[in-house]
């Protein structure tokens, strides 16, 4: 089964409202949508958590790839990355999250010509209910939603998330420059909804390691699940770790650096940013062995998301729930999405491959919004635009 065609194109998944974060104020993602076509007539499906990738994979990547058996996916990373350590030596992001998406196309591929999920090729099914998150934050307002503006109005929005959909797996942002604002939050939603609720922390970096330090008592008493990315490095969570009993996650994917400084306790990761699922399911059995958790992020289409599902449902490993931003997603690419979490999970697709199938007509209309309005700024700074936040926040 030959490659015959392969296309990247760019879009903007745009959110309700936009919410507050470390940086400012962000109201999507843009992402690149990859279609790999064989001669056959099939077409797998991809994605790539970053515009810049479709570039690379019209320029660079394509090219090396059309007429290669759509089958080989080592003979694919031969031809379009470097030997691991020479990608990483310059730092070349973009270029593993392009050939990221496309090796997940070819995994699709597989599923849809063997007629089997993703999930079977990958060994089989070891759950298949796959436990999301529903997130919360400060949110300003969109075109059709006004956003939570207080600490009581998040509260009473992850109330509202509970009674409708059965939710009780929580994470939310808690990078506020002055952090009381952030506590009061977690004090709230921990006073309506009560103790059994599960509450996980993102702080993105925001806090300096003595600001850190003052937090961990009160979060502490409030019963937080785990804090990611509380301060800067992994070398300062290592000092937070002698104040802190909460478990820590990071996006920082360096897994030889978090077993010798045994933080953090997760890592939370994407297939495309590890260059793929192949090398993602390498990574998780690393992980495994180190006895460091691991989960998927969030911000990716259904494309992305339903590689996520297909992964958690074939590997035992990824044991706690994966992140989501669905509720808070206005479209989708797939038909039938965004995925809508149910008492806290979402059954992985039953159909070859990832399970889904194109939308057309929401791919033009998403890739026309990226055309005319340029990618979406996650740096936006609604105090002071045109000019970047700088770190720590306190």
């Amino acid at each position: 089964m030959k490659i015959r065609r392969i296309t990247a194109t760019p879009i903007n998944l745009t959110l309700e409202a936009p919410y507050v974060w470390v940086f400012g104020e962000l109201d999507g993602f843009s992402p690149t949508i990859v279609e790999v076509e064989t001669e056959d007539g099939l077409i797998g499906l991809g994605e790539a958590p970053s515009a810049a990738a479709a570039a690379i994979i019209r320029d660079v990547l394509a090219s090396r790839l059309i007429g290669r058996d759509a089958f080989d996916i080592a003979g694919a990373e031969n031809v379009c990355l470097p030997y691991w350590t020479g990608v990483q030596s310059i730092n070349d992001r973009n270029r593993i999250m392009a050939f990221g998406a496309i090796e997940m196309a070819l995994w699709d591929l597989r599923g849809k010509a063997w007629n089997q999920p993703l999930y079977q090729l990958l060994g089989g099914a070891v759950r298949k209910a796959i436990p999301f998150t529903d997130y919360f934050s400060l949110r300003g307002d969109g075109p059709d939603t006004i956003g939570e503006k207080t600490p009581e109005e998040v509260a009473d929005y992850c109330v509202e998330l509970h009674e409708t959909y059965g939710t009780t797996f929580f994470e939310g942002k808690f990078s506020t420059e002055d952090p009381k604002i952030s506590l009061r939050v977690i004090e709230l939603i921990r006073k309506k909804l009560g103790d059994d609720v599960m509450l996980r922390i993102d702080s993105n970096q925001a806090y300096s390691l003595a600001t850190a330090r003052q937090l961990v008592r009160p979060l502490e008493e409030l019963n937080v699940r785990n804090w990611e990315d509380p301060v800067a490095t992994i070398e300062e969570m290592r000092e937070l770790r002698r104040h802190c009993s909460i478990p820590f996650s990071t996006h920082n994917i360096d897994i030889a650096r978090a077993v010798e400084l045994r933080v953090p306790d997760a890592i939370v990761g994407n297939p495309a940013v590890h260059g793929g699922i192949g090398r993602l399911i390498r990574f998780i059995g690393a992980c495994e062995h180190a006895a460091i958790d691991f989960w998927c992020y969030s911000g990716d289409s259904g494309i992305g998301s339903a590689a996520y599902l297909h992964l958690c449902a074939a590997l035992g490993w990824i044991r706690e729930p994966n992140q989501s931003l669905f509720r808070m997603q206005t479209t989708d690419i797939i038909e039938g999405g965004p995925f809508s979490p149910l008492n806290n999970v979402v059954p992985v697709p039953e159909g070859p491959g990832l399970g889904v199938t194109l939308a057309r007509d929401k791919l033009a209309a998403c890739h026309r919004d990226y055309m005319e309005r340029g990618p979406k700024n996650k740096y936006h700074n609604p105090a002071s635009p045109g000019t970047y936040r700088r770190l720590p926040l306190n």
